[in-house]
């Protein structure tokens, strides 16, 4: 923590002279240095902390560079609330680490005979998931997918309550990787359904045109093999990312963004930079902006109504009190609406907030490794929970995933899958 603090004091300060590269090129050590410290010591690709580390850092040393003419010099506060978010993350664990066991501990390998109903399970998700999305299109009477020229098809292509049930699909690639995991069927026509099944639950992010949908799904079910197997090689994230390359250049073809309409928004400082670049750059750098907007721009606190907004959505409550949910977005452009994972604890709290926040999710994701180390639970839905907070903190710098109601439908199902696991369990089959 000594190397990443004097990093980031020297980073605040060639940002503060307007040394952008420099800036952001000892974020970049700094992150690479916290991730190769965890991994190092635990040989886990996905360990929770390094993930944070390396990707809450690694994106704001992306958004250092300063290479959009929509960023500008951040204040000292932004600046404190992200070495705070950081800090209180790493001494939480770190602390829970000392006093309560290694949590670098490696798992011992058991099967724990599963597989009877994670194959239900994934009966389950996928039936209701294609049931949901064929009511949405019908009621809608379009498949986002086949929809040519307009740009925001996906986001109208949701029937409140429904689509929460249609997005369950990306569940199942994980409950894929377990299933096989746990060694299959004996009957090959078994696992000839669940590969068919893993093929459907990603086919609906494609019907609906959503990359996010489809790289969670990806993503997830890798974290979810790092977990189970520890041993992943290096190369599989990126095989698989380049596996889903294709797949993400067409949905945005078919989202009707092309690249005028994309540098457009993006104002990026070189205009002749190529697009396979500053749209995953702006995608990163301009949350940290959007952060920034906020401490510049938030005239009060909200004190716990933001972060409550799940209440809100899945209890039906914002139709019946509009105000709760009626708080503006302090964004540096309209159309760049994604922010970081500490948006509303600070629209809530402040830097407070952030810090508390931080502090428990480095709780969390300590509980989390300690669980699943040395065997310790025997059901194989601990993975998929380890296997989503996992994506959530490698995407710490794009959402706020706890203010999300999708994120606890998730852990909600995820828990009653978990709870149907313990009380099937039986032998192989």
């Amino acid at each position: 923590m000594l190397v990443y603090s004097i990093c980031y004091a020297a980073s605040c300060g060639l940002a503060y002279i307007g040394w952008y590269y420099p800036s952001g090129a000892v974020l970049f050590l700094a992150a690479g240095y916290l991730y190769y410290r965890d991994y190092h010591k635990s040989g886990n690709l996905v360990h929770l902390r390094g993930l944070f580390c390396a990707f809450w850092v690694g994106g704001q040393a992306v958004a250092c560079l300063k290479l959009s003419d929509l960023q500008s010099r951040w204040s000292l506060w932004t600046w404190a609330c992200f070495y705070v978010a950081l800090a209180g993350f790493w001494w939480v664990y770190e602390t829970a680490d000392r006093l309560y066991g290694d949590g670098y501990s490696r798992r011992k390998q058991t099967g724990n005979g599963a597989v009877r109903p994670l194959f239900r399970c994934m009966q389950a998700v996928t039936a209701v998931s294609v049931a949901a999305f064929v009511f949405e299109a019908s009621v809608l009477k379009y498949i986002p997918l086949f929809v040519k020229g307009v740009p925001h098809a996906y986001s109208e292509f949701h029937l409140s309550g429904v689509h929460y049930f249609t997005v369950s699909c990306v569940l199942v690639p994980s409950l894929g990787v377990l299933f096989f995991l746990e060694g299959g069927s004996r009957r090959r026509y078994r696992n000839v359904m669940a590969g068919l099944m893993t093929v459907i639950s990603l086919a609906i992010p494609i019907l609906c045109v959503s990359r996010f949908q489809l790289i969670f799904a990806v993503l997830l079910a890798c974290f979810t093999f790092g977990a189970y197997h520890r041993r992943m090689s290096l190369w599989v994230i990126p095989a698989l990312f380049a596996a889903v390359l294709p797949f993400y250049v067409l949905l945005t073809f078919a989202r009707s963004h092309d690249v005028a309409y994309l540098n457009g928004i993006f104002e990026m400082k070189n205009s002749r930079m190529p697009i396979f670049i500053s749209q995953p750059y702006i995608y990163i750098a301009n949350n940290y902006e959007n952060f920034d907007c906020l401490v510049e721009a938030l005239p009060r606190h909200t004190w716990g109504i933001r972060m409550l907004f799940p209440v809100w959505a899945l209890t039906g409550l914002k139709f019946v009190f509009p105000y709760l949910i009626s708080f503006p977005l302090y964004v540096t452009k309209t159309e760049l609406t994604t922010v970081t994972l500490f948006y509303d604890a600070y629209y809530d709290f402040g830097i407070l907030g952030v810090g508390v926040f931080s502090c428990l999710l480095g709780l969390a994701a300590f509980w989390l490794v300690n669980v699943l180390k040395n065997g310790k639970s025997q059901n194989p839905m601990w993975y998929v929970f380890y296997g989503q907070f996992g994506v959530y903190m490698m995407l710490s710098f794009f959402t706020t995933w706890f203010s999300n109601p999708t994120t606890w439908f998730y852990l909600a199902v995820t828990g009653a899958m978990a709870w149907y696991c313990g009380k099937d369990r039986g032998r192989r089959w």
